[in-house]
Parts: structure tokens; C-alpha cells; sequence
């Protein structure tokens, strides 16, 4: 396994390169850029606008601007932000907690809900639960974010007053955790909402496809309970295709979500990345794009070595 690990990582490095080199040219070849804030403004002059990209290394060719990113990111320098002038890392860094907070608590959320739903749905087949958890399942994952976010800040902010439609805490108060949770609710709701349902789904499938198989078949013959039969035998296989969505899950974790935290006003990476979009801050949407690249590819890597934890089968080359 060791051997299977240290290939796929060296494999990942010309993809990461390729994916950066990728991410680059496409930001590069959006209309605009950093100065067009400036190119209509009647009091900044050309000559202001040459000393600005000289200053900011815009006047280079893109292979050299490009191959002078590489280098700064080899030293673990993310740049620095053409809007706000501060390092890039120090941006991600007062971001990067509140992001791990709501995504961390509707990630656990998820599991709490999808895991035992999943697995009673499949048990219980068409049943009035298997019923009841099929429906609202498939009404949570057709609704979009946007569309549910909006109707939970109408409902229960504007209608019944009983949430604060946005942010994180409410502004000149002191500390208190009951303001905290109470504008926690609503994005880690929506978020919940929607990953539970996908996750309930792709469980109860699997679940269905696994107590179908023999071996299953051949542990209930041979006396064991019910409990033991799913919980050693069926539930490891079948979380399977959970696992593969959770690797790509993960890596919001940093890069956050950027619908949610951009309509609840949550001061998280998904905002600091639309805000970076917005004002054409170059750093900014490289350092997060690359970030999130390199973390879709290694929680891809541990994915494949969590198959074959999961189902001895599974050999690796």
C-alpha cells in the first residue's frame, strides 16, 4: 500500500501543475483586470496605470508571470492581494476557521442523519419510513441552495422574525454562544439539508445492492443477528460509494461553500473567494483554486486506501 501511496502522489504532481497552469490562463483571459477600476477613472493617467502594472508585475508576459507565481508558491508564499495589499495567507487564515466551523458541524450533522436513515430505508424497504425518508430526500437534494436559502431567510426571518438573516454574530454585541447559534442556524441548516439528502440516497442504494449479495445471505444462515449481519458484514461495503463522495466533500472543509456563505453573509472562504471573483484579485483566486485542487487529489488518495480498508477484496499494485 505504502508503494500504491508514493506512486499516486508523485502521479498528482504533473497533474497539480497542469491544473495550475490551467486555473492561470483562465483567470488571465477574463475581460477585465485588476486596473480596469482604474482605466475609467479621468484623474489616474496612463503613465499611473504603467507604473501600477510594473509595480504589480502585470507588464511581464504571462510564461514569466506565471513561472514567478510558481516560484513564490514553492516557497509557500501565496502572494499578495492586488485589492486590500496583504498576504494572501493572512486573508485565508482569518477566513479559514469560520468556513471549518460550519462545514465541520454540517458535515458531522450528515452523518448523524444520513447514516441511520440510510441504513433503515434499506432495511425496511418500502415502507412507510422507507417512503417518508425516499420523499423528503429527493425534495432536499432537488431544491437549490439558493432557492431553499431563500425561502428559509424569508420564512423565518422576515415573516416570523426568529433568526437573523445573516452573518456571524450580531455586530457591537458582546460575546454570547445563544447569538452565535441563533445565526448559526439557518446556513448549517440549508447545508445539512442538502448533503443529508445526497448522502441518504447513495447509502440506502448501497445498502440494497449489499444485502442482495450471498455472503450476506450465507451470515444469516449461519445464526447471526441482524445488528452483526449489518454492522460487520453490510455496512463497511457498502459505504463504499459514501466514501468517494466524501472525498470530494472534503475539501470544502476549505474552500467553503459559496452560495451559503455569500447569501447569509458568513465571512468564510466561499465569500472571500466570491468577493476575490468580484474585483478580479488574481492571488486571491489562484491561491484558493490550487489549495482546493491539491486537496480534491489527496483526499482522492485517501479514498482509494479507505477501499481497502473497507473491503479486504480490494488489493493494491
Amino acid at each position: 500500500m505504502a508503494r500504491y501511496a508514493l506512486r499516486r502522489v508523485l502521479q498528482a504532481m504533473p497533474l497539480l501543475l497542469g491544473i495550475t497552469l490551467g486555473i492561470f490562463l483562465l483567470i488571465r483571459l477574463v475581460p477585465g483586470g485588476p486596473l480596469s477600476a482604474y482605466e475609467g477613472n479621468p484623474d489616474v493617467t496612463p503613465q499611473d496605470l504603467a507604473r501600477l502594472r510594473q509595480q504589480l508585475g502585470l507588464d511581464a508576459p504571462l510564461p514569466v508571470q506565471y513561472v514567478r507565481w510558481l516560484g513564490r508558491l514553492g516557497r509557500g508564499d501565496l502572494g499578495w492581494s492586488l485589492v486590500s495589499h496583504r498576504p494572501v495567507t493572512s486573508m485565508i487564515g482569518e477566513r479559514l476557521g469560520n468556513t471549518a466551523y460550519l462545514m465541520g458541524l454540517a458535515l458531522v450533522l450528515t452523518f448523524a442523519i444520513a447514516l441511520p436513515a440510510g441504513i433503515i430505508s434499506a432495511r425496511r424497504q418500502y415502507s412507510w419510513f422507507d417512503h417518508a425518508v425516499t420523499t423528503m430526500s429527493f425534495a432536499g437534494f432537488s431544491m437549490p441552495t439558493f432557492w431553499s436559502g431563500l425561502l428559509a431567510i424569508l420564512v423565518f426571518s422576515v415573516w416570523l422574525r426568529w433568526l437573523p438573516a445573516g452573518g456571524m454574530y450580531t455586530v457591537g454585541e458582546a460575546f454570547s454562544l445563544a447569538d452565535r447559534l441563533r445565526h448559526l442556524v439557518l446556513p448549517l441548516g440549508i447545508l445539512t439539508l442538502f448533503s443529508a439528502a445526497r448522502y441518504t440516497r447513495y447509502l440506502r442504494a448501497s445498502m440494497l445492492e449489499v444485502l442482495g449479495q450471498d455472503y450476506i445471505a450465507t451470515a444469516r444462515a449461519k445464526g447471526l443477528g441482524e445488528r452483526v449481519v449489518i454492522q460487520k458484514h453490510a455496512l463497511k461495503n457498502a459505504t463504499i460509494p459514501v466514501v468517494t463522495i466524501v472525498a470530494l466533500d472534503l475539501p470544502q472543509l476549505f474552500s467553503g461553500a459559496l452560495i451559503t456563505e455569500t447569501m447569509f453573509s458568513w465571512p468564510g472562504m466561499g465569500r472571500l473567494f466570491w468577493e476575490a471573483t468580484l474585483r478580479l484579485d488574481y492571488p486571491v483566486l489562484m491561491a484558493v483554486m490550487t489549495v482546493s485542487a491539491a486537496l480534491v487529489v489527496l483526499f482522492n488518495l485517501a479514498a482509494d486506501l479507505a477501499y481497502g480498508f473497507l473491503d479486504p477484496r480490494i488489493r493494491y499494485r
